[in-house]
């Protein structure tokens, strides 16, 4: 199986950093890393560059310019880029535990999508992760996280450390299996047949949207909360508005109703611009675009 990674990115570079360092310790390396760059400044770029020189990752950088909140189209231009057979989906604010990859691909099944969870951290400790909290692991332990005053609640949960218990807890949540941008994944070919990301939706549960496509398609949602926990790194929203939330919602509504499966504006339907694409061999350099 090949496997691509696509994770969305807009003007954070520091939390970009830290994820960066997540996939840099996965457990295999079985997997091509696609930044989907929503239009961010050059420091988002200098992240991406130095990350392909000091980690031997298949890096791909797709950026397009910045026209707003734009990720459903720089999600679709991933993927038309993306070699996978199978394509995991997170953000740049999600820092991936160092079986997170190896973890999609295991429990990958035919007709079916992955629905990852996560755990938010304050924004005082999002700012004081380092390297070496991420790389030895005990960032993902809940003992150290409560020395760092994280009180996580019944979250904590995601965070076990025995397969079998995650496991169990996956099949006993009652929280149906949904698409989450933050951690999520299927098979390239079942993305393709629903059309991609809707073009026509903003910021706020526009992520959903494909699950509910894919659904309607056939497609099982499978609950693997427990099993491929992210750290959710916090940050403001400045783009959050109530209106898109509304129309994003009517449109939901219209595809559930209409048990739609193919998305009116999608990947087919992606508009001519100037897109760039690197990608970064293993030693660090850009090979072409």
């Amino acid at each position: 199986m090949r496997a691509s990674v696509i994770v969305s990115a807009y003007n954070q570079p520091a939390w970009l950093e830290k994820v960066l360092w997540g996939y840099a310790h996965q457990t295999t390396r079985a997997f091509e890393l696609i930044i989907a760059d929503d239009g961010s400044t050059a420091e988002t770029e200098a992240v991406v560059v130095a990350a392909a020189r000091r980690f031997q990752l298949r890096l791909v950088h797709v950026w397009h310019e910045d026209r707003g909140f734009r990720k459903t189209a720089i999600l679709n231009r991933a993927l038309q880029v993306a070699g996978g057979d199978y394509v995991i989906f997170s953000d740049g604010d999600c820092v991936p535990r160092w079986d997170f990859v190896a973890t999609h691909l295991r429990l990958a099944r035919p007709w079916a999508y992955l629905s990852g969870g996560y755990l938010k951290l304050p924004r005082p400790l999002s700012e004081r992760l380092t390297y070496a909290d991420v790389v030895s692991g005990r960032a993902f332990d809940r003992r150290w996280l409560r020395a760092q005053g994280w009180r996580p609640g019944r979250r904590r949960w995601r965070l076990l450390r025995s397969a079998r218990w995650a496991a169990w807890f996956d099949r006993l949540t009652p929280t149906r299996a949904t698409w989450n941008g933050h951690n999520a994944s299927t098979w390239r070919e079942l993305l393709l047949a629903v059309n991609g990301f809707d073009l026509d939706m903003g910021y706020g549960g526009e992520d959903r949207a494909i699950g509910e496509r894919l659904r309607n398609l056939g497609v099982r949602g499978i609950q693997i909360r427990h099993r491929a926990p992210v750290l959710h790194l916090d940050h403001p929203r400045p783009y959050l508005d109530p209106a898109v939330l509304a129309r994003n919602r009517a449109i939901r509504r219209r595809i559930r109703r209409q048990r739609e499966i193919r998305a009116r504006q999608g990947l087919a339907e992606l508009p001519s611009e100037p897109v760039r694409v690197v990608r970064y061999d293993l030693r660090g350099g850009p090979c072409g675009a």
